[in-house]
């Protein structure tokens, strides 16, 4: 083990890009590897999505689980036996549909996206808002075509936080950016979690994949928070392997 890794108590993970494909289950390599990680550190993961949709995707593994930006936690319990999922914490913030309608019809008349399959913009329960280019009906291949480097989102990335200035905008997904109620980002749900357990700053590990402008987890790297890029979610037991 190396000192670097005797220093650390807690290791935050982004899961699609990082651990996964966009939107796709685990494999069992690197399921393996989280669980050996479990034996020595706090693990949780760090979402943009909701805590249900990353359980299933990580196939139930029995991992405590921020999603939505902070707004969602989850852990597992044991009973009778048999692990299962519990929410213990939903925050709620509405969203206010007819004005982010207008913002994003908006910028699509701004910019080169003005044709989309489905909808315009998909409001989620917690307040969330996920505003995909392609439109809600895109398949996932297309997604995946799209913006492979984000290059694309990265162009109008400002033209899109300006137009949801009262919201934290981030680049998500593969084709979208993720428009989420102030406070909530990657940084502000890590460390409130990291309080919970008693560990300080320099105690946290933090692994993701997208720390550029405007990503979702540039705060944490802003932070100070030590983290490990993943470039490739099939490199991911190589990244981590200091730390097994």
């Amino acid at each position: 083990m190396s000192e670097m890794s005797k220093r650390i108590k807690l290791i935050g993970f982004d899961l699609d890009g990082t651990l996964t494909q966009h939107k796709t289950p685990i494999d069992a390599r690197n399921r393996n590897v989280l669980a050996k990680l479990k034996e020595d550190y706090f693990v949780v993961m760090v979402a943009a999505g909701s805590c249900e949709r990353v359980y299933h995707q990580l196939k139930e593994f029995p991992i405590d689980i921020i999603g939505n930006y902070g707004m969602q936690e989850s852990t597992t319990i044991l009973k009778s036996g048999l692990t299962q999922f519990k929410l213990i914490k939903n925050h709620k913030v509405p969203a206010r549909r007819s004005e982010i309608l207008e913002i994003a019809n908006k910028i699509r008349g701004e910019t080169s996206y003005a044709e989309f399959k489905g909808d315009t913009v998909e409001f989620h329960e917690s307040g969330v808002i996920t505003y995909p280019l392609l439109g809600t009906k895109a398949s996932l291949q297309e997604k995946l075509r799209f913006d492979p480097d984000r290059s694309k989102r990265r162009k109008i990335y400002e033209t899109v936080k300006q137009g949801f200035k009262s919201y934290n905008v981030f680049i998500g997904g593969s084709s979208s950016f993720d428009i989420v109620p102030k406070p909530y980002n990657k940084y502000f749900a890590l460390r409130e979690f990291a309080e919970k357990k008693n560990v300080s700053k320099d105690e946290i590990l933090y692994v993701g994949d997208d720390f550029g402008h405007g990503g979702n987890d540039e705060p944490v790297l802003k932070s100070g928070i030590k983290c490990i890029d993943i470039r490739d979610y099939k490199d991911f037991a190589i990244a981590l392997e200091k730390f097994l």
